[in-house]
């Protein structure tokens, strides 16, 4: 039943780093990469081929906002999530658990699921394990997560023990689901979610019954929720230590080049966040210099492009000033222009990263790109 997705092509002789390929419904995804994040079946501010000029090969979907607007009935009959969207490439949708902890002010978990109220009207809704599949897959999801307890940064040993157990008892209940949907013609993969906090021995209790569900890869949960980068830092490599080395890993969350190196250097191979598209729409440009915060007054009369070595339209195209000019104008090309650029300096970040990874010099690349973006040479008073 469970087929090979993932080849290595190439592991680091000086860490843990290793490029690789996943092999999913709609093509062919080189790893490590980055995933940006179209929780409505968009990503903001930009187009489909937008994200397929800058040369993405899978892209995110929210199953909790989709399910609640416009439908999965709705998306189902529209030919699934590539039909629906017109984006042809693969689509990776997350379960729903995270925006149910984070969003729902009344939900309510128990063995059975997860009963929420919406964000949008206050409705009552229940999500099951096996409902969950059954929703990824009327989105003819390439990549679909089980629905998983998420814990924040902080709480005691108790909660996460409780939340581990029945996110394990749900990752069982999911995979026969997802097995009968599979039968039935589904050819999208279910991912299991490490859960256990910040607590080593929880860890290592969810990443060997991961291991035992053998599953075609996995993901990493439970990080990026407000803890200490170090302690992030610390915590993923302790966890990616007990996982199948063979499987491809999926850490949710982390979208800045600090914390993508991190994931690299541990053995990661996935990664999505919103905060390249937030971060734009807030006028913040990566560089290999840090972070340019476009709306100080000295970019007012700057005609040079935002990045001088990025190769991107934008930079090619605009300048400082006139970038400037239409964030503080709140026009709505400011968001575009900022969020194909950000999204463009991480794809190639991604594709320098995987040159560095096959030629053995991972360690060094990953030094001095964050010596050079940790320069502080953006960080004057706005």
């Amino acid at each position: 039943m469970i087929t090979t997705i993932f080849d290595i092509t190439h592991e680091s002789t000086d860490g843990s780093a290793r490029t690789g390929t996943l092999h999913l419904p709609h093509g062919d995804v080189q790893t490590p990469v980055f995933m940006p994040v179209g929780t409505n079946a968009t990503v903001k501010a930009l187009t489909k081929d937008d994200l397929d000029e800058i040369g993405f090969e899978i892209i995110l979907a929210n199953t909790y906002h989709l399910y609640l607007r416009p439908g999965s009935d709705i998306i189902e009959e529209a030919g699934g999530l590539h039909g629906f969207s017109g984006w042809k490439k693969n689509f990776l949708t997350d379960s729903g658990g995270f925006q149910v902890w984070s969003l729902s002010k009344l939900r309510k978990i128990t063995e059975e699921g997860a009963l929420f109220s919406s964000n949008i009207d206050g409705s009552r809704h229940m999500f099951t394990p096996e409902k969950v599949v059954d929703i990824q897959a009327q989105f003819n999801s390439d990549i679909q997560m089980q629905l998983d307890v998420c814990t924040g940064f902080g709480v005691d040993k108790k909660e996460a023990v409780h939340a581990l157990e029945i996110t394990k008892n749900w990752l069982r209940r999911a995979k026969q689901e997802w097995i009968q949907k599979c039968d039935a013609g589904y050819k999208g993969i279910l991912l299991p979610i490490v859960q256990g906090n910040f607590f080593e021995d929880l860890r290592i209790k969810s990443a060997e019954f991961v291991n035992e569900m053998d599953l075609p890869a996995i993901a990493i949960g439970g990080l990026s929720v407000g803890e200490p980068p170090e302690v992030f830092a610390s915590m993923l490599d302790f966890t990616v230590q007990h996982l199948s080395k063979e499987k491809a890993k999926y850490v949710m969350g982390i979208g800045t080049p600090d914390y993508i190196l991190d994931a690299v250097h541990s053995g990661i191979d996935m990664f999505d966040c919103v905060l390249p598209t937030r971060n734009a729409r807030n006028g913040s440009y990566f560089t290999r210099d840090g972070n340019l915060p476009i709306k100080q007054e000295r970019f007012a009369r700057d005609f040079g492009p935002v990045d001088p070595e990025c190769n991107c339209k934008v930079c090619r195209t605009y300048s400082r000033a006139y970038l400037r000019h239409l964030f503080k104008a709140q026009e709505i090309l400011s968001s575009t222009l900022a969020s194909y650029h950000n999204l463009y300096f991480l794809h190639n970040m991604m594709k320098e990263i995987r040159v560095a990874i096959s030629e053995n010099r991972f360690e060094e690349y990953r030094v001095q790109f964050l010596k050079r973006y940790h320069s502080d040479k953006w960080k004057l008073a706005h």
